[in-house]
């Protein structure tokens, strides 16, 4: 037989009280969080899916947070391919356009502007680093600043200041790919075309009247600029091709991270509607629940035995 006493009586209702304020906290937090639970603990048996499907989506987001930075820097990439093939274009239509004149005063400056354009290029910095400059990104990798510096040179090879180290990123689990490349391999051809036209102005001045000498002289440097303009083009082609190709990763990893996403959400976010009815069932239960303690002061065997 079950005891009847005022003490137990006061315990049942006070930890009836105890348990709804719990059901209406955890309801609250659901509400609040949108969530089935706060830790992995309140999952129970899917903790460990859901530590798994964590980890995938976490893994997904760091080769996502490398794309975008690998697709940023191939960008600046190739604006600077754009400026270095404008020099070269820029100075073999400086050149074509003096011959066809018959006058080639001034055409050393107007050379000099050019090869300052590819050179800025070359120079060209992605968030404060040079793009062009190898493993060693915080050194300039063109040293000559003008066709003086150039020439003056013991060779081309010295007016760069680039390692051979290229930076290579890792796009996914089985994708790694070489995404920069360095000053040296785009501009030593080009480099050299000035070099050449500035050592023969040294010997020959390339001023008027022109002679036949610099007339073909000069008239050969069409051809070499013509060369070379087209070798940076074809690395600029292929810049374009890695930034189209990770592009594609990054758009596939969006719709695998948008998938994973769609996958948690089903289970870990808490059903409103469920928790909004639990929340409001154990407010009217707590109501209850303090209303019978509030009757208990007045219900006691002594009102008997008086």
């Amino acid at each position: 037989m079950t005891r009847v006493s005022t003490a137990g009586n006061y315990h049942s209702a006070l930890a009836e009280l105890m348990n709804t304020q719990v059901r209406a906290q955890e309801a609250q937090t659901r509400i609040s969080t949108q969530k089935v639970a706060t830790d992995l603990t309140g999952f129970g048996r899917t903790s460990e899916t859901l530590t798994a499907l964590k980890s995938m989506q976490s893994r997904i987001q760091g080769f996502i947070s490398t794309g975008e930075t690998v697709s940023a820097r191939l960008g600046s990439q190739d604006l600077a391919f754009g400026r270095i093939a404008d020099g070269a274009g820029g100075a073999r239509q400086a050149i074509a356009d003096a011959l066809a004149a018959g006058r080639i005063d001034g055409l050393m400056q107007q050379l000099q502007n050019e090869f300052q354009v590819s050179q800025d290029g070359l120079n060209t910095k992605h968030q404060g680093r040079y793009v062009f400059a190898g493993g060693n990104v915080e050194a300039v990798p063109v040293v000559s600043m003008t066709l003086a510096d150039l020439a003056a040179a013991p060779s081309v090879a010295d007016s760069f200041a680039n390692d051979s180290l290229k930076q290579a990123s890792r796009l996914d689990e089985g994708t790694r790919m070489e995404t920069s490349f360095l000053a040296n391999e785009i501009g030593t051809d080009l480099f050299q075309i000035f070099r050449d036209i500035q050592t023969y102005h040294g010997s020959t001045p390339i001023t008027d009247p022109m002679s036949d000498a610099t007339r073909d002289f000069l008239t050969t440097q069409l051809a070499r600029f013509d060369q070379a303009r087209t070798s940076i083009t074809d690395m600029a082609a292929r810049n374009g091709a890695m930034q189209n190709r990770v592009d594609g990763i990054l758009k596939s990893q969006g719709e695998q991270k948008a998938s994973l996403d769609e996958l948690l959400s089903t289970k870990t976010d808490a059903d409103m509607a469920q928790a909004i009815t639990d929340l409001q069932l154990s407010q009217v239960a707590i109501q209850a629940s303090a209303q019978v303690i509030s009757q208990l002061s007045q219900v006691s065997l002594l009102n008997y035995l008086n």
